[in-house]
């Protein structure tokens, strides 16, 4: 079966989806996570899925659950690598992801989660 590598980054997990998932893949992964969460006490999951070029409502859903899962363990997700082609299919299957947080790719994702989620009025990350 395929599986997803979770690495140690520090504090956080780094999640690089590159095969196709599937119903049995993302339920292994959900589980592989979270119980990986609790284990390392990791405080943020980068959700790399830059590899992702088809989405669909299955890979909508399981971006939500997977950080709604990593929240109510206390570690923020952040989605990075999204490309334009997957937000606009996720916002025409209304599927928008409020309050899953992005970046452009793992750095700005990294600094994002060191940040804190803070953010200045310029729209930067605060300092």
């Amino acid at each position: 079966m395929e599986r997803i590598p979770i690495l140690k980054m520090g504090p956080y997990l780094l999640v690089t989806i590159q095969v196709d998932m599937h119903d049995r893949v993302a339920m292994t992964l959900q589980e592989e996570l979270t119980d990986q969460i609790v284990k390392q006490r990791s405080s943020g999951v980068l959700l790399d899925i830059s590899s992702v070029d088809v989405v669909d409502s299955f890979i909508g859903r399981m971006i939500g659950n997977i950080a709604s899962m990593s929240r109510v363990l206390d570690a923020e997700t952040v989605v990075v690598g999204m490309r334009p082609a997957v937000a606009i299919t996720l916002v025409e299957l209304g599927m928008a992801l409020p309050g899953v947080r992005t970046a452009l790719n793992v750095d700005a994702g990294m600094a994002l989660l060191k940040s804190n989620g803070k953010v200045a009025t310029n729209g930067r990350l605060a300092r």
